[in-house]
């Protein structure tokens, strides 16, 4: 199952493994696939360092990737207290009042006040993402907001490194290719956080008719299985990128709330997903749950532009994740969640796609007209 992608890439499979999880990601890496790192969770560049850095001598030399989360233009911000600024008073009342309904306890007296993933959210947090990645061995960047800068494709080039964007539309790749990035991710409405109106079935052969003469497209969203590897590419993809499986394997340990994340995920349909904007200010796909519910109840204020509802939100996830409280856990998850029904090591869930994938491919080649 050797595609254009793999050469690109120097991986065996075609298959690449999106995750907050370093863990997770050398996981996938060791199995033959890309782990690429998500870095918006990592607001100090020391500790992204550390990560990258035991990355490195943990993936057997194998090459792996980073996610960072920049926009295209430069915006205005300013520091996290001039931020703060610009929140209403009233969104705040909005969610603690919310908290105490859904009773969720305070943070103990000694939590660090230190607000997680919310810096890295923030354009010039992002570019120090990008710095701290071009000291390490990445094989390939790639950026949730589209093409990253001119500057920073031209950086991460000359390090050789693979850029490749998300795009939820036809149009959107065009201009990514034209932009200079090298590989395009199709990611359909189905997929878990950012993400567009647009499904799979209908979105990857649009991009790869605009597109794929130019440069490999990836498949992603609602990709679970094996069978879907090879819908994906009997539509023209060079390969898939994939996320949320990956939440319910063995390696994915971030924090002290696992037993509440995992049992609310392996009880998840693939209907108990809702698309909004309350986790970041941009449009995401997130676990449905009381929390999300309350932001859709009458009288609930319109979410804050990005970064400051990630800025208004972020004690209020840490609270409701260290709560253990399933009903409540504030997680970004596709649709394909209801396929994630039991934990297992990542070298097992590889494996599983892989060979699936090679059976339909078989079945699928002995069909005749």
């Amino acid at each position: 199952m050797r595609t254009a992608l793999c050469s690109l890439l120097d991986i065996e499979h075609p298959i690449v493994g999106f995750t907050p999880s370093e863990h997770v990601a050398a996981a996938i890496s060791r199995a033959g696939g890309l782990g690429v790192l998500g870095c918006v969770r990592f607001n100090d560049p020391a500790e992204l360092d550390e990560a990258l850095t035991w990355l490195d001598g943990n993936t057997d030399g194998r090459p792996y990737g980073v996610d960072v989360v920049m926009p295209t233009r430069v915006p205005t911000e300013g520091t996290a207290a001039d931020l703060d600024k610009l929140i209403p008073a009233g969104h705040r009342d909005f969610v603690e009042s919310t908290l105490t309904k859904l009773g969720v306890p305070p943070l103990p007296d000694d939590d660090s006040p230190a607000r997680d993933g919310v810096l890295g959210w923030l354009h010039s947090v992002a570019r120090s993402h990008v710095e701290v990645a071009l000291a390490h061995r990445p094989r390939l960047i790639a950026n949730a907001l589209g093409p990253p800068p001119p500057d920073v494709i031209e950086q991460a080039h000359a390090h050789g490194l693979v850029v490749a964007a998300l795009a939820g539309r036809a149009a959107h790749a065009r201009a990514q290719v034209a932009s200079g990035v090298d590989l395009v991710v199709a990611q359909g409405y189905e997929a878990g956080g950012h993400t567009g109106e647009i499904a799979s079935m209908v979105l990857v052969p649009e991009v790869v008719d605009e597109v794929g003469g130019s440069v490999p497209v990836l498949a992603a969203g609602g990709i679970g299985c094996g069978r879907q590897i090879a819908a994906a590419l009997a539509l023209g993809a060079a390969g898939v990128w994939m996320g949320s499986c990956w939440l319910t394997t063995e390696e994915y340990v971030i924090g002290t709330a696992m037993p509440a994340l995992r049992e609310a995920l392996l009880a998840a349909g693939s209907s108990d997903t809702v698309r909004s904007r309350i986790y970041s200010g941009k449009p995401a796909r997130l676990l449905r749950n009381r929390w999300t519910g309350a932001w859709e109840e009458s009288g609930a204020p319109a979410p804050l532009p990005m970064p400051l509802q990630n800025l208004l939100v972020s004690e209020a996830h840490r609270r409701l994740m260290e709560s253990g409280d399933p009903s409540v856990v504030p997680m970004p998850v596709g649709q394909i969640v209801g396929r994630m029904n039991d934990v297992r090591p990542v070298a097992d869930v590889m494996a599983t796609l892989v060979a699936e994938a090679g059976e339909t491919l078989k079945r699928l080649g002995e069909l005749h007209p």
